[in-house]
């Protein structure tokens, strides 16, 4: 299998701050959206600026089309299109004075393509951009990284502040983006339902170390949150257990292999929210 993007044992940490990133690894497959799920600080923001280089890693290595990404790389770069929650536009352009400046920065810009982005998103052409919503912004900026060509998004909240419907026209877009496999997408935001609806794989973090990286076929096959009392919990193989959490009474337990668990334990139906509610809280066995 050939990868789009490789993280590998990727290291970065702040002076002013406890906070770092302890080895983060994980890979996206050519044709596929990798869903990166965290609470806020949890190091999302910070590996997706080290990926793009905007923020300096201390160690590790990332490769892109097989490459390994350094700040000097533009030919890179061209080939990535962002999404993030705080981009700023400049707010005195509309759309197609907008268009005209990106058609001086990439080299591969597309302005059919930008056109019908417009359009499909039913976007304001003379409207400055200062005068958008959130969710309008969103779109704008979703049209911008999908009109120059490039072959990876990067995408943090980009489903920020758009209404149901604005959230599904764009994640079809982004499942036809990759449809090719030539493609891949790296798509955060605190909306799991909608990195459930799309994602291929998942890539839980907290404290700026990967807790889980897996597969969303294998995670519906194989994983489970049980939900038992103690004496049952103490029946579990611990080599089983990912993360726990005690209530009053019972405990909840996130398992890899719901197949090793003992039938007599319940079994809970889960969703990709209760998973992440229970990684980010629990403990670890």
């Amino acid at each position: 299998m050939s990868f789009i993007l490789e993280v590998d044992n990727l290291r970065k940490q702040y002076s002013d701050s406890a906070f770092a990133l302890k080895g983060v690894s994980f890979s996206i497959p050519y044709g596929s959206i990798v869903g990166f799920i965290g609470e806020n600080g949890a190091g999302k923001s910070t590996t997706m600026g080290s990926i793009l280089g905007t923020l300096q890693k201390d160690s590790g290595t990332i490769h892109i089309f097989g490459e390994e990404m350094a700040p000097d790389k533009l030919h890179l770069k061209e080939n990535i299109g962002v999404v993030f929650d705080d981009i700023k536009l400049p707010g005195d352009l509309n759309i197609v004075k907008l268009g005209n400046v990106f058609q001086r920065i990439y080299k591969q810009w597309n302005q059919k393509t930008f056109d019908r982005y417009v359009d499909f998103f039913s976007l304001p052409r003379n409207k400055k951009i200062r005068g958008f919503s959130r969710g309008m912004s969103m779109k704008l900026s979703a049209a911008v990284a999908l009109s120059h060509d490039a072959k990876l998004l990067i995408l943090d909240e980009a489903t920020a502040g758009l209404d149901p419907t604005g959230r599904d026209e764009l994640l079809d877009v982004l499942k036809g983006f990759v449809q090719d496999g030539k493609r891949g997408i790296l798509l955060s935001s605190h909306i799991t339902s909608d990195i459930e609806k799309i994602a291929d794989s998942l890539v839980f973090i907290k404290n700026g170390k990967i807790l889980l990286n897996v597969k969303k076929a294998e995670l519906r096959e194989k994983y489970a949150i049980l939900q038992c009392r103690q004496n049952e919990f103490d029946l579990i193989q611990q080599k089983l257990i990912l993360t726990y959490k005690k209530n009053e009474d019972t405990v909840d337990v996130l398992v890899s292999d719901r197949e090793q668990v003992p039938s007599s334990i319940a079994k809970k139906d889960f969703t990709i929210d209760d998973m992440t509610l229970l990684l980010m809280r629990g403990e670890t066995a």
